[in-house]
């Protein structure tokens, strides 16, 4: 999570939060959750969509 959060360039807590809104996907590993790449590369599109809206 922190990962991708970095990547983002947003803090751990907004990455959670947009994970909890449905806006930021991941993938359940035992008792994690991941945020495979592709995923943060889709919720970048999904963020440039909506700025350019």
């Amino acid at each position: 999570m922190e990962a991708a959060a970095e990547m983002l360039g947003v803090k751990r807590s907004t990455a959670y939060e947009e994970i909890r809104r449905g806006r930021l996907r991941t993938v359940q590993v035992g008792r994690r959750r991941l945020v495979p790449t592709e995923y943060v590369e889709e919720y970048i599109e999904l963020l440039k969509s909506e700025s350019a809206a």
